[in-house]
This record gives structure tokens, sequence and C-alpha cells, in this order.
């Protein structure tokens, strides 16, 4: 009897030792595999951020469709003026570039470069991609862009791209994702990743910065 009684004991203790692990475990995994998914996320909405940018510089607003932003950063170009040649070492302090044109001195050349290029430079971006939240089966990214009034009564051009927790976590354990909303939902913060708002001047920041 006794014999079984250690045995039964034995097990026990066993049992209660994997649940602890267990229960440890589980919240140190599921913070591991959070923070690459939403690493993943935040390079994603740092791309959308640097197009959105360039979008304004020339249209003068943002866009809130992600078809108009694809089809700039693989169609469009802007001018880059190149001077060629230089200003003598001993005539630095007494003209102008622009007299050092005029004297044949510097020549100015204008190129067109790709937004793609300026963007990403060479390396190969998949630009369709954009609007795809990283880790989903095709799910995209919201996506708005309008107009602010600030208390000084200033017109801003405002933009949002976002993505909920209950996307980016997709599959992962349901409870640890309730208890994250509920602790950002506290802290009267967006359950999820964005970048800009669309109800405040924000300067285009992201709430993982």
């Amino acid at each position: 009897m006794k014999i079984v009684i250690q045995i039964i004991l034995g097990a026990a203790i066993i049992a209660l030792g994997y649940i602890l692990w267990i229960s440890i475990d589980k919240p140190i995994k599921f913070q591991k595999e959070k923070d690459r998914r939403v690493g993943m996320v935040v390079e994603r909405l740092k791309d959308i951020r640097t197009s959105q940018m360039a979008y304004k510089e020339k249209y003068g607003k943002y866009t809130g469709h992600f078809d108009t932003l694809v089809e700039y950063i693989k169609h469009d170009s802007f001018a880059v003026v190149k001077a060629i040649g230089s200003i003598p070492e001993e005539l630095l302090d007494s003209i102008s570039e622009q007299e050092a044109v005029e004297m044949n001195m510097i020549t100015r050349d204008t190129v067109m470069m790709s937004i793609m290029d300026s963007l990403f430079g060479k390396r190969p971006y998949a630009v369709d991609s954009m609007c795809i939240i990283p880790n989903t089966v095709g799910q995209k990214f919201e996506l708005g862009a309008g107009e602010l009034q600030t208390g000084s009564k200033i017109i801003i051009q405002v933009f949002e791209a976002k993505a909920s927790n209950n996307i980016i976590l997709d599959g992962m354990d349901r409870q640890e994702i309730i208890n994250l909303n509920s602790e950002q939902k506290k802290l009267e913060r967006y359950q999820g990743v964005k970048v800009g708002s669309l109800t405040e001047a924000t300067n285009n920041a992201g709430n993982w910065e």
C-alpha cells in the first residue's frame, strides 16, 4: 500500500511540475511569437509611411487607396538635377554656384528617377504585397486619408494604416490575445499596430514608437 501511495504521489508531483512548466512556458512562447509578428507588421507599416510621404510630396495629400499608392510607386518618377563640374578651390569664397554655371564651370543635367528606386533602392521589393498584413492569408491593412483641423485652425493632411491584434495574432492562444487587448484598452491605446491617425496630429508616428 505504501508503495502505491508513493507512486501516486510521485505521479502527482510530476503532473503538477508539468502544469507549472506549461503555465510559465506558454506566455513566454506567446510573447516571442507576438514580437516576431508585430515586428514584421511594423516594418511593413514603415514602408507604407515612407510611400505615403513621397506621394504627398508630389500630390499635396495622402491617398486612402492602396491601388493608387502601389501604382504611384511602380510607375511614377521625379526630376533630379545633377551638377557636373566644380568651382575651383581658390574661387569658392568669391562666386556662387549660379555664377559658376554662367561661367561654364558647372553644368546642370536633369534626370528622371523612379519612385521605386528612390524609396527602396535596387533591392527586390514586392510592392504589390505592401497592403497585405504579414503572416495572414491575404488580410489587408486598413488605410485611410483625409484632412484634420488643428486647434489653431490649420488644415493638415493626415493618413492612417493599421491592423488589429486579432488579425496579426490570428491562430495564437485566444486567451492571451484577449488579455493583450484588455491591457491596451485600459491604456486607451489601439488594440493593434498602426501608423498615423485620422483623428489627431501625430506627425505620422507609429504607436510602437
